[in-house]
């Protein structure tokens, strides 16, 4: 099995197994040369050696001051061609964006990252690049998840996305996620910036679904068994292991589980 190491490219967190030779010992966060399908590209090293199946390349070599050099004039030079590239969408189409165009280290591959709800002519736009540039050029559609991993936003919480900053892959969300942790229903709270379902509704949704394996349902009728008051659940708190119980004389009062007797024969 061959020797790889952990290494991180600078459009996202994902981390990625290169194939490295036993004698060769580079330390974390050391910025290398790695030879992948795209060519050669510039990684930063994140983890150390280990025994991996798959791996998407190979190590080539500690950066240069030269390597450095020749990644930032292309950084710049895509950066040029990207705005070029946005002015001639807008022309020609309305629901079309241009996320980010990268260079690989030899300028053999400009790899560009779209955006788009509508047919567009993806030859118009290469012939429109091959003025400035002999790279070979690849269009990738990109989903709005992935364009908030590149664009790296900032998350409703304040700090970075989950998906710009250490997130490995996407799982799928759904609505009960949000109706399991009592979250209000409301696109604008339970969205992240790319107008998807928060990616965080899924890392406790487990434990939630633990929490209310034992509790009524909600809008079935029981009885609290120590004032006798009986009625029908209104609200459920997962975390304080309590119901919130609107009793038949139209009061309010919060229960907890254990002191609950339900009447329905579901529960």
């Amino acid at each position: 099995m061959p020797q790889s190491i952990s290494v991180k490219f600078a459009n996202g967190p994902k981390l990625h197994n290169i194939q490295i030779e036993t004698e060769l010992f580079p330390e974390a966060n050391q910025t290398c040369v790695v030879s992948t399908r795209r060519g050669l590209e510039l990684a930063t090293i994140r983890g150390g050696l280990a025994e991996q199946d798959k791996t998407i390349g190979y190590f080539v070599r500690v950066a240069t001051p030269d390597d450095l050099e020749t990644f930032q004039k292309l950084k710049d030079k895509a950066e040029d061609l990207k705005w070029l590239l946005k002015a001639k969408v807008r022309e020609r189409y309305r629901k079309t964006k241009i996320v980010a165009m990268e260079f690989n280290l030899d300028e053999s591959l400009l790899v560009v990252s779209y955006t788009s709800e509508e047919q567009i002519s993806l030859r118009q736009l290469i012939q429109d690049l091959m003025k400035f540039t002999s790279a070979r050029v690849e269009f990738v559609n990109i989903g709005p998840r992935d364009q908030a991993r590149m664009l790296g936003v900032i998350g409703v919480c304040g700090d970075g996305s989950c998906s710009s900053t250490w997130l490995q892959s996407f799982s799928a969300v759904g609505i009960r996620m949000a109706r399991d942790q009592q979250l209000p229903l409301n696109p604008e709270k339970i969205s992240g910036p790319c107008g998807r379902l928060m990616c965080c509704l899924q890392f406790e949704h487990e434990m939630y679904e633990e929490l209310l394996a034992d509790m009524p349902r909600k809008g079935s009728r029981a009885c609290h068994e120590t004032t006798g008051a009986c009625g029908r659940v209104n609200k459920l708190f997962p975390l304080k292991n309590s119901v919130e119980l609107v009793t038949d004389e139209g009061g309010y009062m919060e229960v907890p589980v254990t002191e609950l007797k339900p009447l329905d024969k579901r529960n």
